[in-house]
């Protein structure tokens, strides 16, 4: 007999203390974890909206698939719900094989009692219901064949070549609850922390596979998003909006630099760089990128550095869609629309959007107008080691599992197109004959190396040439 996924029953009952000190789960089991108004809420079964959007789930996956026989939810794994213009859904559930035919109109269908006609599957469903609208819409479904350990109950030994190595599930369970204790993670459910240990344990093996990979001298690993699936990932902390090249608005080419690049270079260094930032659950980099420029470019023309407000622009720019995503070039006209910037202490970040609160008379940095960069790497090295942190996007494939080094995926993977994510360029240099772009970015200073991302420069790795721009300060 097997539980959760592939450990056996003794291995559980042994660490049972240990991961349910961490867990939690001996008290409040059914309890949802709440969050601030606009961030994903942890939902229980019970819940009637949940329920509605499993079954208008369930109903669209039927309706597209080729199946004989109609199929039901057989295990709610996890399911969020936020406030987006109505509510939107994440679900992680198991789908398995009834004994009723789609042709048929039975008002009960039971599941096939043999596991092997089940044939399990879990699914990702993405729900937008509108309730005032009597409306709902399928954002994503995606699904993959469910992995069944079965094992023989036998008074014989079980053959160590046959089975799972006990200490390869110590070791697993060990670095689960290490993550858990790190990062201060808290799941709702016994269920959903089994998904959790899954899903962990599958980005293990994709860091793994990112390591073989990469062509620097990058590490990964274990990281505070190992327990995210890429689209939970994605969803949370990037921004799609950013390869909709058709959304982009033309910027005037800047002048190019007076002279050659020097051989490095860190804005770091030299005073013009905030302290890391955290976008939180929020696709809020295009605010951080820009705001992170426009901190530089005030500080090189009046020698104060200000921390300045990107829930402003979360909250007041009309051009871009807030925690959704953004585009540089949207954010410099709202901020020349809107006269200025507030500094962060006198418009705080909150991490989800709000009624604009802005007043002119907090104005704590304008701009004037903004440009647009060369697409050439030595060129862009050149203007921000003489003008300043530059904005830039990059494709994010890389960075769920990034840990410190110099990061160098192969282009096959990090393609220039499907660019994600807005981040600041502060630097570049070299590290035992690599050469890099110190990038900071928005996801806190327990991320990479101490908040910062370090990209191979050279081959416009993950297109972080292609978007690279900056405010002007006259």
């Amino acid at each position: 007999m097997m539980v959760g996924f592939g450990c056996p029953v003794i291995l559980w009952l042994a660490l049972a203390a240990v991961q349910g000190s961490v867990l939690g789960l001996g008290e409040d089991m059914d309890r949802s974890l709440i969050g601030p108004p606009g961030s994903p809420v942890r939902l229980h079964e019970s819940d009637a909206g949940l329920k509605k959007a499993l079954q208008f789930a369930e109903e669209r996956y039927n309706q597209g698939s080729n199946a004989m026989h109609l199929r039901k939810v057989s295990r709610l794994l996890s399911a969020t719900k936020q406030l987006v213009k109505g509510i939107r859904y994440s679900i992680t559930v198991e789908l398995s094989n009834t004994q009723c035919k789609k042709s048929t109109m039975l008002r009960t269908c039971d599941f096939y009692p043999e596991i092997q006609k089940l044939k399990t599957e879990v699914c990702l469903f993405e729900v937008w219901d509108i309730p005032w609208q009597g409306t709902s819409t399928l954002l994503k479904q995606k699904c993959q064949p469910k992995v069944e350990v079965q094992q023989e109950e036998t008074n014989n030994i079980v053959d160590a070549s046959t089975s799972q190595p006990l200490e390869d599930s110590v070791e697993l369970l060990g670095q689960f609850k290490e993550f858990m204790v790190k990062y201060n993670k808290d799941y709702s459910s016994q269920e959903e922390a089994d998904y959790r240990l899954f899903v962990f344990h599958e980005n293990l093996k994709t860091a793994e596979k990112l390591q073989t990979l990469d062509q620097g001298s990058a590490e990964y690993g274990v990281t505070k998003f190992s327990d995210l699936t890429e689209e939970e990932f994605q969803s949370a902390y990037l921004n799609p909006l950013l390869s909709q090249w058709n959304l982009h608005r033309l910027m005037k080419p800047a002048p190019p630099a007076r002279g050659p690049a020097p051989a490095s270079w860190d804005w770091r260094d030299h005073g013009a760089v905030s302290s890391i930032k955290n976008q939180g659950m929020c696709g809020s980099c295009w605010a951080f990128s820009v705001t992170g420029n426009i901190e530089g470019q005030w500080f090189l023309k009046n020698g104060t550095l200000l921390s300045l407000s990107e829930q402003e622009l979360v909250d007041c720019d009309g051009l871009d869609q807030a925690c959704k995503g953004g585009l540089p070039s949207n954010a410099y006209e709202a901020i020349e629309k809107l006269g200025g910037l507030e500094t962060e202490t006198d418009y705080s970040y909150t991490g989800k959007k709000q009624s604009c609160d802005f007043t002119s008379m907090k104005v704590a940095a304008y701009i004037n107008s903004s440009v647009e960069l060369s697409k050439d790497e030595k060129d862009i090295a050149a203007w921000l080691a003489e003008n300043g942190p530059v904005s830039v996007a990059l494709n994010a494939f890389a960075m769920q599992f990034y840990r410190k080094g110099v990061s160098h995926p192969m282009k096959i993977f990090c393609n220039s197109w499907m660019i994600d994510h807005a981040v600041l360029m502060v630097g570049y240099g070299e590290r035992k004959n690599i050469p890099f772009w110190a990038i900071k970015n928005s996801w806190g200073e327990d991320y990479g190396e101490q908040g910062y991302y370090y990209l191979y420069r050279g081959s416009n790795a993950c297109g972080i040439n292609q978007m690279c721009s900056s405010a002007v300060v006259n």
